[in-house]
């Protein structure tokens, strides 16, 4: 009688080990992207600093990147200054706030030439997206 009972919990343990062995996919799963406000900052500021910056980008050189991701306010930002006087007015600000991020870019730089390029890089950096247009 135990025998029996005894392969019985066999027969279930092997059949649920058959189940969940179906239940796998054969990829790992990737990680998900984080979408709270200062990863997704960070990952604009560093496609920023590279794209616009450290690429030599003539679109970009009378500017200055002015980073603030540790920001008390919940609200990391980075600002564009004029290279000369980065006490002066910033003349972009984008800046993210929850989880998930919610964005903002504001400034008069925004209305320029060059305004249209960087709303769809940091849509883009935002969004994961790595890499220069």
């Amino acid at each position: 009688m135990r025998a029996a009972a005894f392969l019985r919990f066999f027969a279930i343990a092997g059949s649920v080990a058959v189940l969940l062995a179906g239940c796998q996919s054969s990829k790992p799963a990737a990680p998900a992207q984080n979408t709270a406000a200062l990863p997704t900052m960070e990952r604009i500021a560093l496609g920023a600093n590279a794209c616009w910056f450290k690429s030599g980008d003539d679109a970009f050189k009378p500017y200055r990147l002015a980073p603030e991701l540790n920001s008390f306010s919940g609200r990391p930002r980075i600002l564009l200054v004029k290279r000369n006087s980065p006490e002066s007015r910033p003349l972009a600000v984008v800046q993210a706030e929850g989880h998930p991020a919610r964005l903002q870019a504001f400034g008069p730089l925004l209305s320029e030439t060059v305004g249209s390029r960087m709303t769809t890089d940091i849509k883009r950096w935002a969004a994961g997206g790595t890499g220069c247009r």
